[in-house]
């Protein structure tokens, strides 16, 4: 088992050696799949750990995510499901294709299943995050040993741009959030798990998970976890913190929740605006619209 600074080595290495790799190892093969065009690798293996005999059944399987890659659910959705579907091949691993760490796979997961919820879809058991590496306890790739494979040690994870708070990618171009307009359109599509009033505390962006701390002062929405008016931790969904959020300042925030990990998530899609006293008025009589639809449409379906 290698260490990851070794695992973090030999993606470098590998990436500059393509040519000789293409040489040596006959069994990788060029990527052929045009959604994974830009990933910083470009030769693979087959069968894939989705178990495709040939990239042209990859090119099928994977085309069924471009409408959910569209959404913009996670930053980190493309990258797992090219390290999935046209796994990384080099030199060294030519007889097990390298993995995409847990955490890639957690991440992608949290952004976009509310939005495959949305559409009554679950994440697949085919892209499981249990039976993935993590990444200090194996050999798997990520976004963040790319970026660590080119930056000194002592750079955080991310280059962050301290105006707004935003994270930039491994090309180093600055995150766009998604603006998301407070209207009840799009509340009412959007079917938010949580809306909270709170004051930010700290955002936390180094690491694999990154948070905010907020101390909630009052819950105008909640589903399956319970939110006390206490000190919660909100978790983004990708290293772009979007929305982005202040320390010392209050907002009203709508979000999607993990339930099985009892988590309130925050993705590319949720609102977070600074707090105005006429919101809290405007969000219950939005409640009190959708839950007088429900049971309007309740009493319909009896009859």
């Amino acid at each position: 088992m290698l260490s990851p600074g070794l695992c973090v080595s030999l993606l470098a290495a590998s990436c500059a050696l393509w040519p000789a790799a293409a040489v040596r190892a006959a069994s990788c093969e060029s990527v052929r799949i045009p959604l994974c065009a830009s990933m910083p690798w470009n030769m693979t293996k087959m069968p894939n750990h989705l178990h495709h005999s040939t990239q042209d059944n990859a090119v099928l399987a994977i085309e069924q995510y471009e409408g959910l890659l569209g959404t913009g659910c996670s930053p980190d959705l493309l990258f797992f499901l090219c390290a999935m579907y046209a796994p990384i091949c080099t030199i060294d691993f030519q007889h097990e294709p390298i993995k995409p760490c847990k955490a890639v796979c957690e991440r992608a997961k949290q952004g976009c299943e509310p939005v495959m919820k949305r559409y009554n879809h679950s994440w697949p058991d085919s892209l499981a995050c249990s039976e993935l590496p993590l990444y200090d306890r194996g050999v798997c790739i990520s976004p963040e040993a790319i970026v660590k494979a080119e930056a000194p040690e002592s750079s955080p994870d991310f280059p962050m741009d301290s105006n707004n708070l935003h994270c930039r990618g491994p090309n180093a171009d600055r995150c766009k959030c998604k603006t998301v307009k407070m209207g009840f359109k799009n509340y009412q599509r959007n079917n938010y798990n949580y809306v909270i009033r709170a004051r930010v505390r700290e955002v936390r962006n180094r690491g694999l998970e990154p948070t905010a701390v907020v101390e909630v002062k009052e819950v105008l929405k909640s589903s399956l976890v319970n939110i006390p008016k206490e000190t919660q931790t909100l978790y983004y969904s990708s290293s772009c913190l979007c929305p982005p959020l202040s320390p010392g300042e209050e907002y009203l925030i709508m979000g999607y929740e993990n339930d099985e990990m009892s988590r309130l998530l925050l993705i590319d899609g949720s609102i977070a605006q600074k707090w105005r006293e006429k919101m809290s008025r405007k969000i219950k009589r939005w409640n009190q619209t959708l839950q007088g639809k429900g049971r309007a449409a309740q009493r319909r379906s009896r009859h």
